[in-house]
């Protein structure tokens, strides 16, 4: 009688940029918009809503048409990154920086003490439904240190931090200095999403993976692992 209940929903989801094929998602089917704008601000496409022109939802089908303006594609183009294929998301193929690239930045922002962490991700924690029914999903949540602004669930732990992101892309809130929320490990294209944008700090009641740690160095970020323990783990950047 379960049975059902046992499961997440998980099913692909389209991007076309400017007419050209882009990605497809294996995700959880809410919240597409955000994630279709995140992963445009993760991928350089846009900065803000500015620059995207139009977002067209398929009438039959689950997909998007991006319109952004020709000169971000231009810039993406120009980054000529290599396609690899992401730890966290399968054989769904990203783009992921060269980490000796990323030019050093200095530390963006303190994390917040870890009492005020732990009560952070019991807030994550709460609001999460589908956690809450099956156990077998991934949240997200963007937040001042204070208290969380955006908060998304979805079967691969990227695809919320792009539903985050794109919430505040869409809301037109700000997102540089903020701190950013994950339930599952910091992998180097999650470290390589806050690094793009802005983000001041990552944590994680797991651990960064040894690249996310090298991205996040450079890149101005601070990585807290074991987040909700006793004695987390904070990673800071190079000075």
């Amino acid at each position: 009688m379960q049975a059902d209940s046992a499961a997440v929903e998980e099913v692909p989801v389209w991007l076309e940029v400017n007419g050209e094929p882009t990605v497809t998602w294996m995700c959880t089917p809410d919240q597409l918009e955000e994630l279709a704008t995140g992963w445009l601000h993760g991928e350089g496409y846009i900065e803000t809503m500015a620059d995207l022109i139009r977002l067209r939802p398929c009438a039959t089908d689950l997909g998007f048409w991006a319109d952004v303006k020709p000169e971000r594609v231009v810039f993406v183009k120009r980054e000529n990154k290599k396609r690899v294929l992401a730890s966290g998301c399968g054989a769904v193929s990203t783009f992921l920086a060269d980490p000796p690239a990323l030019k050093h930045a200095p530390a963006r922002g303190e994390a917040p003490a870890p009492d005020r962490m732990r009560v952070l991700f019991k807030d994550v924690f709460t609001r999460g439904d589908r956690y809450n029914e099956t156990g077998g999903i991934h949240a997200a949540a963007l937040t001042d240190g204070e208290r969380l602004l955006f908060h998304a669930e979805d079967i691969g732990r990227h695809n919320a931090v792009d539903k985050v992101v794109g919430a505040a892309v869409i809301a037109r809130q700000p997102i540089v200095g903020r701190g950013l929320l994950v339930t599952g490990r910091i992998s180097a294209e999650l470290a390589y999403k806050a690094a793009r944008a802005g983000l001041a700090w990552v944590a994680t009641p797991s651990v960064p993976s040894t690249l996310a740690l090298t991205i996040a160095r450079r890149s101005g970020i601070i990585l807290v692992g074991r987040a909700v323990s006793g004695a987390p783990h904070v990673h800071r950047p190079e000075a």
